[in-house]
């Protein structure tokens, strides 16, 4: 057992809207960015790229939703 022992439960999801952004733009907020880059992962063309984006939002608890879903 190390000096801290500590555990936390994820209850939060982040849901991504789509789509996105098309491209920056000057005076975007930080989490437009963050939103048109996410936006911007779900869109790869490579599977591979898809396969591990989806990988990590599920580790992350992200959820891509299309504004027709809300």
């Amino acid at each position: 057992m190390g000096a801290i022992d500590y555990q936390k439960q994820m209850t939060e999801f982040v849901y991504v809207n789509l789509p996105g952004p098309s491209e920056p733009t000057p005076g975007m907020t930080g989490g437009e960015l963050l939103h048109g880059f996410l936006a911007e992962l779900y869109n790869a063309p490579s599977m591979e790229v898809k396969s591990f984006v989806s990988q990590l939002c599920s580790k992350w608890n992200v959820i891509y939703r299309f504004k027709s879903d809300q």
